[in-house]
């Protein structure tokens, strides 16, 4: 019998990490599941003795070759393995709670029409200490959202991969995800999504966790710090071949229309701010006889006048 939800598990040269991902799924108290390993360029053995170590069932193992992997393809070796109902991504240093799998299949059991469900995520923060990574703190990844839309989806991403469970046949749909993306494969595949469907929301208690490595480097480094310049182009690419569709079908009227009024909003916050700047230079000159250099680039006369009018706050 086929196992209802396929376990996706990215992994690259990491085995503390994936020793606790596999610790992590063991953890659930839902228990249908088959885990793919996706071994993305890493060395075999290594991966092979933590996954013999974990104590799971159906656990499949994958091996990339070097320099022909890469996120977007190591999450289609995965699903295309996985061959269940449902499918998630949940990369090798990130978390669950104990009962996301039982929620979240519970909620795509009642709610056929969605084609996926996400949960609220903590972002949870680590340091190395003691030559293991210790978590250091938490804040809530978008406080308050309580729904997933398409409107603030096509601004920012506000799913992460470890909050999505969704129906493996949406691949069907709309497509795997884009081998050409070095980052952003999650969004683009979200959006693509939510052109045809909805994706659901389970509100409440956070059941995902997003761990986050502000200073690591290296291969324990997070993909959003690691892959800075990837995640910038990969979202230009996505945003330039939705207009590209739009502009084929619709010409370029609308679109000109809109980056005029974009380009005027630029012009009218950079003329705010510099007024605020003179009048702020020349209050604090005023009482603290100290000049702020009108040479220097805007972001910087704005931080400098920031901590002088703290400074003469704190005075106060």
């Amino acid at each position: 019998m086929t196992e209802r939800v396929g376990i996706v598990v990215r992994t690259r040269q990491r085995p503390d990490f994936l020793r606790r991902a596999l610790a992590d799924i063991g953890a659930q108290s839902f228990r249908d599941f088959r885990v793919v390993v996706v071994n993305d360029g890493g060395d075999a053995a290594e991966v092979d003795g933590v996954v013999d170590a974990s104590g799971l069932d159906a656990v499949a193992v994958h091996r990339i070759a070097p320099g022909d992997g890469g996120r977007c393809v190591a999450a289609n070796v995965g699903v295309r393995d996985a061959g269940t109902e449902y499918v998630v991504l949940h990369d090798d240093d990130d978390r669950w709670h104990p009962d996301f799998l039982s929620r979240t299949v519970a909620w795509l059991d009642a709610h056929p029409s969605d084609a996926a469900v996400a949960v609220p995520t903590e972002i949870v923060y680590e340091e190395q200490r003691g030559g293991a990574w210790t978590e250091v703190g938490r804040a809530p990844f978008w406080a308050g959202m309580q729904r997933i839309s398409l409107t603030e989806m096509l601004s920012v991403n506000r799913a992460v991969p470890i909050s999505v469970l969704y129906r493996r046949a949406v691949h069907d749909e709309v497509g795997w995800y884009d081998e050409t993306l070095d980052a952003v494969e999650d969004w683009d595949l979200y959006l693509r999504i939510l052109r045809a469907g909805e994706i659901g929301f389970l509100p409440g208690e956070a059941l995902a966790y997003w761990t986050q490595r502000p200073d690591a480097t290296g291969l324990d480094a997070n993909s959003m710090f690691a892959l800075t310049a990837e995640h910038a182009a990969d979202d230009a690419r996505v945003r330039d071949r939705a207009l590209h569709e739009w502009v084929r079908r619709e010409g370029t009227g609308l679109p000109l229309y809109l980056a005029s009024l974009h380009a005027e909003l630029l012009t009218h916050i950079d003329e705010t701010v510099e007024r605020a700047v003179h009048r702020l230079r020349a209050e604090i000159a005023a009482d603290n006889r100290i000049e702020i250099d009108a040479h220097q680039p805007l972001w910087s006369r704005v931080r400098r006048l920031r901590r002088l009018l703290g400074r003469r706050s704190g005075r106060a």
